[in-house]
């Protein structure tokens, strides 16, 4: 019996310890989730971020780095925000523009890889490691062809983010 109790004492002791201190546990038993602040600090670091961590995939994969563009960042910030407008993550505009026709009023003008969006309350990396478990994203992230990217995001004062990333030629 003194056995039992410590082995049980024992695994809530590690399970205990996945948790971030100060984290709050919810009726399910997991972790409530956590809002994550973008704060004035973030707002510098997290293209860098973001940028560092994809070409590190990327190098992985073989796949030449990229490099930010302001005018593919333009578009990023032009979706997110209409993302927002539209209470839905998907890649057309409320006028009916798609990622082409946003890079293009931008005045970028190279050719366009794709787009990964989110709807989500987590950090960049952790958006950027779901959209890696997903084959179509994923594809879109390590394109061989890919060669310059723009990112941004909208945060709402509730703490929901509207990722954006594009990727271009």
């Amino acid at each position: 019996m003194q056995r039992r109790h410590l082995i049980l004492g024992l695994g809530a002791t590690a399970l205990a310890s996945c948790t971030q201190p100060g984290a709050r546990i919810g009726a399910d038993g997991l972790p409530e989730q956590q809002i994550y602040r973008i704060s004035a600090q973030d707002t510098r670091e997290i293209p860098f971020r973001l940028l560092d961590s994809i070409n590190t995939l990327r190098q992985a994969r073989g796949a030449q780095p990229l490099q930010l563009d302001a005018q593919l960042t333009a578009a990023a910030a032009t979706h997110a925000r209409d993302m927002a407008i539209q209470n839905r993550p998907w890649h057309f505009g409320s006028d009916g523009s798609s990622p082409l026709d946003r890079i293009r009023r931008a005045g970028y003008p190279g050719g366009l890889i794709g787009e990964t969006i989110s709807e989500t309350f987590e950090t960049e990396l952790e958006t950027l490691a779901a959209w890696m478990q997903e084959p179509s994203t994923r594809a879109v992230i390590l394109d061989p062809r890919a060669t310059r990217m723009g990112v941004a995001w909208l945060q709402e004062p509730a703490g929901k983010i509207w990722w954006t990333v594009v990727y271009g030629n």
